[in-house]
């Protein structure tokens, strides 16, 4: 096999996140109602905040508490109480993306596997473990605990000294998000496959080394001759 390190991001590529899903679950919890227009303004602040995150404009902490500002006024409730919650939904209903046992399966013995990840630390541990995924990966990076998130470089040169200076040419990224996972693997100076399961256009200035479908695609790629 070409790569002696593969890197995955966590959400949408290894782990289905249904946050609509999550958020009705954690309300019904307070004896709230979560509909679909509550989701999308839930989103419309969420997003703009994710999007500051990856800036480096705000902190882990900043973007957790503030995206449910409007519903801790209303429920008379701390928001990082509301977020803790919401991570404990989040982990109730964790699934694996189709295909995902199978790949890591057909890599842990043959290459080594890490995460990194803009995602928040007390989902990210308790995921690994209630899917059995815990002992796949000999690094997990998780950009709270670093105090940077992808796209910036540096989450990946702190991902390459725990891996002791692997050589760069032997590293994968593989990720959803054209702008986190890919981008900053090229930042990196590292292979990158985007997994574009809804067929998106590439974003300009934007250029992995290799597109799939689907994690099974991914497999069989891997796994050929390069």
């Amino acid at each position: 096999m070409k790569y002696q390190w593969i890197l995955f991001d966590a959400d949408e590529t290894l782990f289905h996140f249904d946050a609509f899903a999550g958020l009705q679950l954690m309300f019904s919890r307070f004896n709230q109602q979560f509909e679909r227009q509550h989701y999308q303004d839930y989103q419309n602040t969420n997003l703009a905040l994710w999007d500051a995150y990856q800036a480096g404009q705000i902190n882990a902490q900043q973007l957790q508490e503030q995206r449910f500002t409007h519903w801790a006024n209303k429920l008379a409730v701390p928001a990082q109480h509301l977020n803790q919650a919401f991570l404990e939904a989040m982990a109730d209903i964790c699934k694996l993306l189709p295909g995902a046992k199978d790949l890591l399966d057909s890599l842990k013995d043959k290459v080594k596997l890490g995460i990194i990840t803009n995602g928040f630390t007390a989902l990210q541990q308790i995921r690994l473990e209630r899917t059995g995924l815990s002992g796949y990966f000999q690094t997990l990076v998780i950009s709270e605990q670093v105090g940077v998130a992808k796209p910036a470089k540096a989450i990946f040169e702190h991902a390459f000294e725990q891996m002791q200076q692997p050589n760069r040419q032997q590293v994968l990224m593989v990720g959803d998000n054209p702008h986190s996972d890919i981008q900053g693997g090229i930042n990196a100076g590292i292979d990158t496959c985007w997994l574009n399961r809804e067929q998106q256009p590439l974003p300009q200035g934007i250029q992995p080394k290799h597109q799939v479908a689907s994690l099974q695609e991914l497999q069989h790629w891997l796994h050929q001759p390069h």
